[in-house]
């Protein structure tokens, strides 16, 4: 076999090993849906029994991303209950391809991420949660089977989450 024959083999079966490792790289990157909040409340109210843990953050509010790993924790060490972690990010929805699907990839989040696509938090943010003021980090958590809705504005620090849950009586 010739030099150049084998320089040809050499680069086809590169290019196969390439082509097959960007597959399957795009494969394991998360789907981030952009909806608003009418499909969000749906969502949370179809899991009769599943007890919902929604935080609302965004890729550039740093006490956000600091607690990040804290819901993560929640959603892999009770994977088995039916208790969901949803992380909606409030970041605007023509950034989901340059900054927030990067994002997810580089923390390797999880749990699902959607982006929350409203234009009037004047209008959806008291539909959340009365109490909130729209700052974020916030989370908001709901079981409609046992009737709890609590809304909690502000970050969590490592434990308090589970805590929290406790105290709801979701855990």
């Amino acid at each position: 076999m010739k030099n150049t024959d084998r320089m040809r083999n050499l680069s086809i079966a590169l290019f196969l090993i390439a082509s097959i490792i960007g597959v399957t790289a795009k494969s394991s990157a998360q789907n981030i849906p952009i909806i608003n909040l009418k499909q969000l409340e749906t969502r949370l109210s179809n899991g009769a029994d599943t007890t919902y843990v929604v935080n609302f953050w965004a890729t550039w509010c740093g006490p956000c991303v600091k607690e990040l790993p804290y819901f993560e924790a929640v959603e892999e060490a009770y994977s088995k209950q039916k208790i969901r972690v949803l992380l909606i990010t409030l970041d605007f929805s023509e950034n989901i391809d340059s900054k927030v699907v990067p994002f997810v990839a580089n923390k390797e989040l999880k749990s699902d991420v959607m982006l929350l696509d409203e234009s009037n938090p004047n209008k959806w943010i008291p539909q959340v949660s009365q109490e909130w003021s729209g700052a974020i980090p916030a989370t908001l958590f709901v079981n409609t089977q046992k009737k709890t809705r609590h809304f909690h504005e502000g970050s969590f620090k490592e434990g308090d989450l589970e805590l929290k849950l406790q105290e709801l009586g979701l855990l």
